[in-house]
């Protein structure tokens, strides 16, 4: 196999939330496209609404027949069939109404579950990389809420444009059977109305870009403030009333934009319903006019200035949706720069099988560098490393030496800006992110433990595994013993990042939880250097276990848990300086035995 060409990592120039949000252009195609799996039901709203709204249009003109000819001719048999008739025009309307907007609704759920889970699985996807530059509280604010902002959009928009349109041009087509002078009348006020709608959509956009940011703002402040690190934290250096004092200002800057919002151009429309409020009167003015006046019967004027007023109510809501689209766009720009995030680090085009039934667990590193985007010197500088399978690797030097990065480059967090890494020969950028996982297995320092049970944290590495599974797994890791002797065993909730249980003991079921997975090669990240003595000699005696049979790659600060390794590797700014077993190296007197002294 033909190993992959060396690549270099590139950073571009970081762009401000604002600078983002008015560079992107978001299209409308795209957002329609979003309904693309949904058409049929999108025919069937829309051929309702145009049902409904012929439907509607009925009743002025029984109107006019009431008060043209059944009142003044008392023709009581036509006035009772007129009066059936407007009652069910409404109930066929309402019946029409209540379809469409169940089908409408549930098309925009729909669409709203598919925009979540497909930012959350792109997530997902993206390297680790991308959460270190990232707040945790602005992720969540994303996927929260900007597509929870969206909501009203999604979900009424498309079939609120079709319900006013259809409605509009139904009565502006009813107005001119009745009138065609008034009709002229009527609408000379659309050109104003579309001008000041647009001025009004452009100050929407912009505020709510701002206040979304500020609300991804609140959410880091939240995500900081209230976790179980940093309310430990706040209090052990006295901080709580500093974070009060900054939620309480980001929450007045979120008021006053919420305001700014809602009150963004009302008084434009405030003058807009004004004069939509006086054309009736124009109307019935020009009705009175001696070139016109005998010209128009009371029933029609009156029918007239009710489809009149029912225009403009169409009109405004066609407007309202172009203010509540436009402003919306911000928040799409949001969702979608999250969506057309590259991949960093992905699955292969054309993958290799690396079954983990099969795999040896041979680990070879062949002149391999990384830089961290943004850094100018390499974490990692032509490092080449050969560990057989089922022998163990230890890597020493000083922090910052390159010894986390080697680790992170063995589970793939991270790929090779030179050179590459290959297990049984197999180049890990070739082979499927899930499959190395089986065949990889990482116990790091910092131990992550979900807000759930015992044996659910034990399952997230192997959900079919069996009750006789997690126990065996829980006493190979020396864990088993204490979780049988809570009151709820392993049903016991851990609480948020494992604090119920100690660091040793959150290390211990970390180690269960690995042992699970059963994997070939196992890393193991400076995995007991905040642990006491004790409790490092009980979770080393469950690591002993835990390598048996594995290719195992330590980190350590501590010596003494590496000395009996095959192989040691002192590291130094990133490149190998020295290598060899723990005796060889004391005798060299080199950089190991500096080290160790």
């Amino acid at each position: 196999m033909e190993p992959h060409p060396p690549t270099r990592a590139r950073r571009p120039r970081e762009l401000t939330e604002a600078e983002k949000s008015q560079a992107r252009e978001v299209s409308l195609a795209r957002i329609g496209r979003l309904f693309t799996a949904h058409r049929g039901q999108l025919v069937a709203v829309v051929l309702i609404i145009v049902a409904s709204s012929v439907i509607a249009m009925a009743a002025p003109f029984l109107l006019r027949e009431v008060i043209d000819q059944a009142l003044p001719e008392r023709d009581t048999t036509l006035l009772v069939w007129l009066v059936v008739g407007m009652v069910t025009v409404a109930a066929v309307t309402a019946a029409l109404g209540v379809a469409q907007t169940w089908i409408s609704t549930k098309v925009g759920q729909q669409v709203m579950h598919r925009l979540r889970t497909d930012v959350f699985a792109h997530l997902q996807r993206q390297s680790i990389g991308f959460f270190t530059r990232t707040r945790t509280g602005e992720v969540q604010s994303r996927i929260t809420n900007d597509i929870g902002g969206m909501e009203t959009v999604v979900t009424s928009t498309a079939t609120s444009i079709a319900a006013n349109l259809t409605t509009a041009v139904a009565t502006a087509v009813a107005m001119a059977a009745l009138s065609w002078r008034l009709s002229l009348v009527s609408l000379v006020v659309l050109p104003p109305a579309i001008h000041l709608t647009r001025k009004v959509a452009s100050m929407r956009r912009e505020i709510t870009a701002r206040r979304q940011r500020e609300l991804a703002d609140l959410n880091v402040t939240i995500e900081e403030g209230l976790s179980v690190s940093g309310v430990r934290l706040s209090k052990t250096m006295g901080a709580g009333a500093a974070l009060v004092d900054r939620f309480t200002a980001s929450s007045r800057r979120l008021i006053d934009l919420e305001m700014r919002s809602e009150l963004a151009g009302r008084w434009r429309m405030a003058s807009m319903s004004i004069i939509f409020a006086a054309i009736p009167a124009v109307i019935y003015l020009s009705a009175g006019l001696p070139m016109t006046a005998g010209t128009l019967s009371i029933g029609t004027l009156v029918a007239f200035t009710a489809l009149q007023a029912g225009l403009f109510r169409p009109l405004m809501g066609l407007l309202g949706v172009g203010v509540s689209l436009t402003a919306s766009l911000a928040l799409f720009a949001r969702i979608f720069e999250y969506l057309d995030l590259p991949v960093e680090v992905g699955d292969p085009a054309r993958p290799v099988p690396l079954p983990k039934q099969r795999v040896r667990g041979h680990l070879r590193f062949e002149g391999v560098s990384y830089t961290y985007p943004g850094s100018d010197a390499p974490a990692v500088d032509d490092v080449t490393l050969d560990v057989p399978a089922g022998t163990s690797l230890a890597l020493v030097g000083e922090t910052g030496s390159g010894k986390s990065t080697i680790a992170a480059l063995i589970a793939r967090l991270h790929d090779p800006t030179a050179g590459r890494v290959t297990i049984d020969g197999v180049d890990l950028r070739d082979v499927r992110l899930t499959d190395l996982a089986d065949v990889v297995g990482v116990v790091s320092q910092e131990t992550y433990l979900l807000h759930t049970t015992v044996r659910e944290n034990l399952r997230y590495a192997k959900p079919d595994a069996t009750d006789a599974e997690l126990v065996a797994a829980a006493r190979a890791a020396r864990i088993h013993d204490l979780i049988s002797g809570l009151p709820d065993g392993y049903d016991t909730v851990v609480g948020s990042r494992g604090h119920r249980f100690s660091g040793g003991e959150q290390q211990r079921i970390a180690i269960a939880r690995t042992l699970l997975r059963d994997p070939r090669i196992l890393v193991l990240d400076e995995a007991t250097s905040a642990l006491d003595t004790e409790t490092e000699r009980a979770v080393q005696r469950a690591f002993d276990t835990l390598a048996e049979g594995r290719t195992t790659i330590t980190i350590a600060h501590r010596l003494s848990t590496v000395r009996d390794a095959d192989q040691i590797v002192v590291l130094d700014h990133g490149r190998a300086v020295e290598r060899g077993t723990h005796t060889a190296l004391l005798d060299a007197d080199g950089a190991y035995a500096a080290l160790a002294a």
